[in-house]
């Protein structure tokens, strides 16, 4: 039977967080599609090592990161998040074609770093404008949802690139071809479907990122950045769980399976965490999607088999579902209504550096030591932020 207040927390998340969960489906069938294959055609075409692939990964995903405090500010300044939205998702679309032309890593990286800079645009603005329009008592269960139908293209995309993969004989640039396909249609659904809230509209304000400002964020605000940054040195690309399922034996055009399975766990548990944090100590429940990653690190480091890399994905996924929306809901949670966009911005330029440092050491580990190495150095980032979280208390 289907809970009631469940049910009608459901109904009252507004139509526009709903539009933006599928804009982020499609955009995420279209990027998956390529980024569940790229590990692979990166060192199996393309020559590259575990290094190469940690590198390009890690300056990719910062980039996306860091690009959001400028996109965010800008949004804040400006009073148009709709706009920088579109103008992101745009460009992440209209990249696509250089994968599928890519002759060179160099090109690989290039593609890699417009397209993540297309994310950074609409990343900040797009998380500010859910802010904006979800009330209150519903809001992590608007981020748990967008969050979800995110992840329905994460696990979509990937599986669309196994079909592919095996009907066209393991062609990488065929189906790096048809990925263009649904970064078009998020861009069409945003424009139509999405209308941004009359008091954002032309609204003028003072510097965003001026000294004044940054302090008007507070010290709550500040504690968020600092414990979502060791979270993300906790959890460097997923890039180099593609790399481990491929070492567990699946065949090349399977191993993207590995990324579904993932990704279905992720989309099942973002929104029920999602509602949680409406109710329960927001600390609480972040120290409980640590202990799962630590627990999904300590699977991954112990053998390669794919029953033990399946495992371990799938502990990754429930924590990104308890964790990513959380997150972006502390952010909101903590930030003034007029700066949200720059706190996004900034709580992401300081998790996107973070991100880098982590792809990077991830790399060394696995070319070094080996990938046992890389999963227990993840094991020991989270149990640093959860050491954070314990001196700062639980409530």
């Amino acid at each position: 039977m289907t809970n009631p207040a469940s049910a009608n927390k459901l109904a009252r998340v507004p139509a526009a967080i709903w539009m933006l969960g599928f804009v982020s489906l499609f955009m995420d069938v279209s990027s998956e599609m390529i980024h569940s294959l790229l590990p692979m055609f990166m060192v199996g075409v393309l020559g590259a090592s575990a290094f190469t692939v940690g590198m390009i990964e890690g300056v990719a995903e910062s980039t996306a990161l860091i690009v959001k405090i400028f996109s965010g500010a800008l949004s804040d300044y400006l009073g148009k998040r709709k706009l920088l939205a579109v103008l992101g998702y745009a460009l992440g679309a209209f990249t696509k074609p250089l994968f599928a032309m890519a002759p060179t890593i160099g090109i690989v990286l290039t593609a890699r770093f417009l397209d993540r800079i297309g994310k950074g645009v609409r990343g900040a603005p797009r998380d500010a404008l859910v802010a904006d329009i979800a009330p209150p008592e519903v809001r992590g269960a608007a981020f748990g949802l967008r969050q979800a139908l995110d992840t329905v293209g994460a696990f979509v995309g990937p599986l669309l690139g196994v079909g592919l993969m095996l009907l066209w004989a393991n062609d990488f640039r065929k189906v790096f071809w048809v990925a263009v396909v649904p970064g078009l249609l998020a861009v069409a659904l945003l424009i139509v479907g999405v209308h941004e809230p009359a008091r954002h509209q032309g609204e003028l304000k003072t510097n965003p990122i001026n000294r004044a400002n940054l302090k008007r964020l507070g010290p709550a605000c500040w504690w968020v950045v600092g414990i979502g940054a060791v979270v993300a040195l906790a959890r460097f690309s997923q890039a180099f769980l593609v790399l481990r399922a491929q070492q567990s034996g699946i065949p090349l055009a399977l191993v993207p399976l590995v990324m579904v399975a993932m990704n279905i766990v992720y989309a099942g548990v973002a929104y029920p965490f999602g509602k949680l944090s409406d109710r329960m100590s927001h600390k609480q429940l972040l120290g409980w999607g640590l202990v799962v990653l630590i627990a999904a690190d300590l699977v991954l480091a112990r053998n390669g088999h794919w029953l033990t890399v399946l495992a371990g994905v799938a502990l990754w996924g429930v924590h990104l579902g308890i964790t990513e929306g959380l997150l972006a809901t502390m952010v909101a949670d903590t930030s003034p209504a007029d700066l949200r966009g720059t706190a996004f911005g900034v709580f992401n330029l300081v998790s996107g550096l973070a991100m880098l440092i982590a792809s990077g050491l991830a790399g060394l580990l696995w070319d070094q030591l080996g990938a046992a190495y890389t999963f227990y150095a993840g094991a020991l980032f989270c149990v640093m932020a959860m050491v954070g979280l314990i001196r700062k208390g639980w409530q």
